[in-house]
């Protein structure tokens, strides 16, 4: 029976000795036991406000009612109703900042799991061989061009599948799914689970170019001209880095050159596979986000001797999920917070040295964070040879800077009407990181299905 409140069910995990050396997975999921009994902690609630967190729109409190019921088919059929990535999802997604904080049990009991529910429900359908496709039964004549595979242009394809246009998806890179594959490691994310998933949403009908890069390959306006509505997810891939002394040294990475080199090229299978990176015995780390977290671990299995996370507010502050700091904690990664680098050291052109600052919480800045503020005098050196800056990403700007017309903040990031999600250009729609800014996985999934509602609306009217 629904609603027997007892604790969440635990999800398995490997040992943290033997996950720090190595890629696999480190969650582990659940069983089917588990899974109902965590199911059984929902007391399917007349008004589920837990829908009202989630940017896709899943219906929640149908799909772990199936669970309840023991139906796994019906609930994951239930999920995809909305979201075409629900094995990436129920990985990656903050649920506890989004539909679990919405959770009425969680004051009290601790919310129900509900991301872990949807990771179930997608891998037993997919262990079970039973992913079947639904195409629209009415194909419609106009067509719709999504330029970027990340979540947001992924998400934006398939809803517009389900609706019966034709989608082409443009991807600069010879693999799709963006920063699901360049820029969240294997071991939170195996990549087979991203390939299953877009295999799918071609199973929908969507066609899909790799190496083809909007702004070189080709430019927007060719694309208006072939199609009848364009929808941009490029994404935030422009590394962000400090500015500092001896930044240009030798064994200094951005965290997307650091991750892609790692996720997406399979340096960390070298010579196995082609592309070398360095690994380094002592590795600092900046940022306190989850692609910090994502580098600091992934040098950790690389096989660093020391992995420092260095943040300059306390880790009451980390923009990253508590899991992540967690699991990073337990793999010993050293935590160096209240801490900025000014300058880089080097011999010889290569890195030895981060030169640090100490920091002071002052008053609240314009994010509600206290302001980080340097203590006087408090400098010191910090011995490593590998600098990873992981502090953001900006807008990927190769499209607006070859189309004209197209606005753009000062920052780079496309304007958009805030309600239909279209530019400037005429049937041009944008979402994702390249309107908001570097964010998550799940918004830039609910930027892409907004979008596509409105291309439909747009190329519905008269």
């Amino acid at each position: 029976m629904p609603g027997d409140i007892g604790p969440r069910a635990d999800m398995p995990r490997q040992d943290p000795r033997a996950r720090a050396r190595n890629f696999n997975e480190v969650a582990l999921g659940y069983t089917p036991d588990m899974a109902l009994e965590e199911a059984r902690r929902c007391i399917q609630c007349k008004k589920p406000v837990c829908i009202s967190g989630c940017p896709v729109e899943i219906d929640i409190k149908s799909f772990i009612g199936h669970i309840q019921e023991g139906d796994f088919l019906a609930a994951i059929k239930k999920i995809k109703e909305t979201n075409s990535l629900p094995a990436v999802c129920g990985r990656v997604c903050p649920q506890e900042d989004q539909c679990e904080l919405k959770c009425i049990l969680g004051k009290k009991y601790g919310p129900v799991a509900i991301g872990r529910l949807e990771r179930f429900v997608a891998d037993w359908e997919r262990a079970n061989q039973l992913v079947s496709v639904d195409k629209p039964a009415h194909k419609k004549s106009k067509r719709v061009a999504v330029v970027g595979s990340g979540p947001a242009g992924l998400s934006a394809a398939s809803e517009l599948a389900k609706r019966g246009y034709g989608v082409t998806i443009f991807e600069a890179l010879h693999r799709a799914g963006g920063v699901l594959v360049y820029g969240i490691p294997e071991f939170r994310l195996p990549k087979a689970i991203v390939q299953a998933e877009i295999d799918y949403i071609q199973g929908l009908g969507v066609e899909l170019r790799t190496s083809v890069v909007i702004g070189k390959t080709c430019l927007l306006d060719e694309l208006r001209k072939n199609y009848d509505a364009v929808f941009l997810g490029t994404g935030a891939g422009l590394p962000r880095f400090m500015g500092i002394k001896g930044e240009n040294l030798n064994g200094i990475y951005s965290a997307n050159e650091y991750l892609t080199r790692s996720n997406l090229m399979k340096a960390y299978l070298f010579p196995e596979w082609d592309t070398p990176i360095k690994i380094g015995r002592r590795v600092g780390v900046v940022g306190g986000g989850n692609v910090a977290m994502d580098a600091a671990r992934t040098a950790l299995r690389l096989g660093a001797e020391e992995v420092y996370l260095i943040y300059r507010r306390s880790r009451e502050e980390m923009p990253a999920r508590q899991e992540e700091i967690e699991n990073a904690k337990e793999e010993g990664i050293q935590f160096k917070l209240l801490t900025n680098p000014v300058g880089c050291l080097g011999e010889n052109r290569n890195l030895r040295a981060i030169r640090c600052i100490k920091m002071e919480l002052g008053e609240p800045d314009e994010s509600g964070r206290r302001r980080p503020v340097p203590v006087v005098g408090s400098e010191f050196d910090l011995e490593v040879d590998i600098f990873v800056v992981a502090i953001g990403q900006g807008p990927n700007p190769l499209v607006p800077r070859t189309t004209r017309g197209l606005e753009t903040t000062k920052n780079g990031n496309i304007v958009v009407d805030q309600e239909t999600l279209m530019t400037s250009l005429e049937g041009v729609f944008a979402g994702g990181d390249i309107v908001t800014g570097a964010a998550t996985v799940i918004l830039a999934m609910g930027a892409g299905r907004t979008a596509a509602r409105s291309i439909d609306e747009y190329l519905s009217s008269p």
